[in-house]
């Protein structure tokens, strides 16, 4: 049987500027990573619009 996975999405808001801080997406990696997520890809639509960072755990 294979694997079953739950994924979530989390929306990462760029700075005022349009860059990502790095302590703001460390925070959101680290609080995910806590729950037990782990991180599959960082989506970047464009410039001044929020990443998207995509995570899996087990189902």
């Amino acid at each position: 049987m294979s694997e079953r996975w739950m994924y979530e999405v989390v929306e990462v808001k760029p700075g005022i500027m349009g860059g990502f801080k790095t302590e703001v997406m460390q925070e959101a990696l680290n609080r995910m990573g806590r729950q037990g997520w782990e991180l599959v890809n960082v989506v970047l639509t464009g410039p001044m619009m929020p990443a998207l960072a995509v995570f899996k755990k087990p189902a």
